[in-house]
C-alpha cells in the first residue's frame, strides 16, 4: 500500500533503522520482524551497534545496575522469552533494607518468584573468568535469529532525503530508510541532532547515576550478601538510595538519586551502614566504574513522521525497571508502526500513551521518594518502618503492607499507584499511627494536600 499525503506505512520491503543495540532496540527490532512476518510483511532492519557485547568493560557495557524485575520475567514468559541460566548471574531471593536503626529482609510472598540479577555487557573490565553472556547480547542474538542486520557503526549523521530519513557515520555516508528507530539511551550525542531535525522532541531530563564493580569471589559474595539485593537509605543529601546487587564472584554498587556530586560513593561505601554488610570493600579498588546519566523525566513529543524514540530517550520508570520499559515502549512502538503506521499521527495516537503512563507513574513515584525523604529525617520514623517490617516478615502468608511498600519500590515489580494504594492501606496507616509517625506524617500531608488529592484522583480513575 502506497502512502497517502496524510499516512505513512511500512509495506513490503521497506527498511528500517534502530540506533542502538541494547534492549530498547534489540527488543524493538525483535517484536517489529516477528510481527511484520505475522501480517505477511518482509522487512530489512539494520541495527546500528558500534559496541560488541563480547568485550569486557565499557567497550562492551551500557552502564546499568542489571536487576530484571520478577513483573518482567512474567512478561518475558508471556511472550515466550526465558532467560537461559548463561545470562543470569543470580535468582535474587530477597531484599535487605538497612538504615542507621537497623536491617530487615523482605522475602516476596510466592516461592516461585523471580528475580534476576544480570550484566548488561561481558562483564567488568577486570573479569577473573567468564561463563556467561550478557543480557544486551542475548537479546540482540534474538532480534539477528529474527533477520536484524548488526551495523557495526556510530551514527553520528542525520537528514532528510525525497522525505525519508537517512543516517549514518557521517554527511558523506548517509543510508535513506523507511523508518528510524531512535534507542541509543540518554548518553548519546545524537540525541542533540534529532532534536534539532524533528519538531517538537526535546530529550529526557537526566541526572548523574554511579555504578561500580567489586571482585569479592564466591565464597565472600555468599557469606556477606548471599542472594539477596541489599539496599541502603542513608541520610546523604541528593541520595535516593544505595544498593549492592550480588553477580557471581562480583558486587555492583549503584547510587540512584538526583544532584549527587563529588565523592558521594566513596562516603557510601565508608557509611556503618555497609560497612556492617561488606567491610571489605575497597572505596578506591574497584574492578570497573561509570557514572552514566539516566532520565528522571521523560522527553516531549518522542516521535515524528518516520521517526521514533523509544526507551531511556523516550520515558522509563523513575530509578528503577529501565530494562522492563524498555521492553514494553519498544512493544509499542513496534506494533504502531506494523499494525497502524510510521507517521506522527500515529504514534501520537498509538504509541505515545505507553510513554505517558509511565510518566503519569513517576509523578506518583516522585511524591512516594519525598515522602521517603521526609522518614529518613526523623529516627523515631526509621525506626516505626523498621519495626513494621519486622512484625509483618514474621507472618506467615502473603506481603504485608509496609513489607510490600518496600518491596515494590526496589524490585521495580509493582507501579508507583500500586505502591500508593498501598501506603493508603488503613492497616499501614494504623501501624504509623501506633508508632508515634502520625504527628509527622500529617504535617507532611496537610503541606502537600494539593498534590496527595491529585494522586487520589489518578488512583480513582
Amino acid at each position: 500500500m502506497a502512502d497517502s499525503p496524510h499516512h505513512h506505512t511500512l509495506n513490503d520491503g521497506d527498511r528500517v533503522a534502530v540506533i542502538g543495540g541494547g534492549p530498547a532496540g534489540a527488543f524493538f527490532a525483535y517484536f517489529l520482524l516477528v510481527m511484520a512476518r505475522g501480517v505477511g510483511r518482509s522487512l530489512a532492519v539494520d541495527i546500528y551497534e558500534p559496541r560488541d557485547f563480547a568485550q569486557l568493560g565499557a567497550r562492551g557495557c551500557n552502564g546499568c545496575a542489571g536487576i530484571v524485575s520478577e513483573r518482567l520475567m512474567q512478561t518475558f514468559a508471556e511472550d515466550g522469552i526465558e532467560l537461559p541460566p548463561a545470562v543470569v548471574q543470580r535468582t535474587i531471593d530477597a531484599y535487605v533494607l538497612h538504615m542507621d536503626v537497623g536491617s530487615a529482609r523482605i522475602t516476596p510472598p510466592h516461592q516461585d518468584t523471580h528475580i534476576a540479577s544480570v550484566y548488561r555487557g561481558a562483564g567488568p573490565r577486570e573479569l577473573r573468568g567468564r561463563a556467561w553472556v550478557g543480557l544486551d547480547a542475548y537479546v540482540l542474538d534474538l532480534a539477528q535469529r529474527q533477520g536484524a542486520q548488526v551495523v557495526r557503526e556510530r551514527v553520528n549523521d542525520v537528514a532528510w532525503v525525497a522525505g525519508r530519513p537517512a543516517v549514518g557515520p557521517s554527511p558523506d555516508q548517509l543510508t535513506r530508510y523507511d523508518l528510524v528507530a531512535v534507542t541509543s539511551g540518554v548518553n548519546s550525542a545524537i540525541l542533540k541532532q534529532f532534536a534539532e531535525a524533528i519538531p517538537g522532541y526535546q530529550p529526557p531530563r537526566t541526572t548523574k547515576t554511579y555504578i561500580r564493580e567489586y571482585f569479592l569471589g564466591s565464597a565472600t559474595v555468599d557469606a556477606t550478601l548471599g542472594n539477596a539485593i541489599q539496599v541502603f537509605l542513608l541520610d546523604i543529601p541528593g541520595l535516593e538510595f544505595g544498593m549492592l546487587i550480588p553477580k557471581g564472584e562480583y558486587v555492583t554498587a549503584c547510587l540512584l538519586g538526583e544532584d549527587m556530586e563529588g565523592d558521594l560513593m566513596e562516603r557510601c561505601l565508608a557509611a556503618p551502614e555497609v560497612r556492617r554488610v561488606v567491610p571489605m570493600l575497597s572505596a578506591d579498588r574497584p574492578s570497573c566504574q561509570c557514572a552514566p546519566r539516566i532520565n528522571v523525566a521523560a522527553a516531549e513529543h518522542p516521535f515524528g513522521d518516520r521517526v521514533v524514540f523509544i526507551g531511556d530517550c523516550a520515558a522509563t520508570r523513575l530509578y528503577k525497571d529501565g530494562i522492563g520499559s524498555a521492553y514494553r515502549t519498544a512493544k509499542a512502538a513496534a506494533a504502531t508502526a506494523v499494525l497502524h503506521g510510521v507517521g506522527a499521527d500515529d504514534f501520537r495516537r498509538h504509541y505515545l500513551p505507553a510513554c505517558t503512563a509511565i510518566e503519569q507513574d513517576n509523578q506518583v513515584g516522585r511524591l512516594i521518594f519525598a515522602l521517603v525523604s521526609q522518614m529518613r529525617r526523623h529516627r523515631f520514623a526509621r525506626r516505626t518502618v523498621l519495626q513494621s517490617i519486622l512484625d509483618e516478615q514474621g507472618r506467615p502468608g502473603r506481603l504485608q503492607p509496609m513489607s510490600a511498600v518496600q518491596w515494590d519500590m526496589y524490585t521495580g515489580s509493582g507501579s508507583y499507584r500500586q505502591i500508593a494504594r498501598r501506603l493508603l492501606d488503613p492497616r499501614l496507616l494504623w501501624s504509623l499511627v501506633r508508632g508515634g509517625w502520625g504527628a509527622a506524617f500529617g504535617r507532611w500531608l496537610h503541606r502537600r494536600s494539593a498534590t496527595v488529592f491529585h494522586v487520589i484522583g489518578h488512583l480513582s480513575k
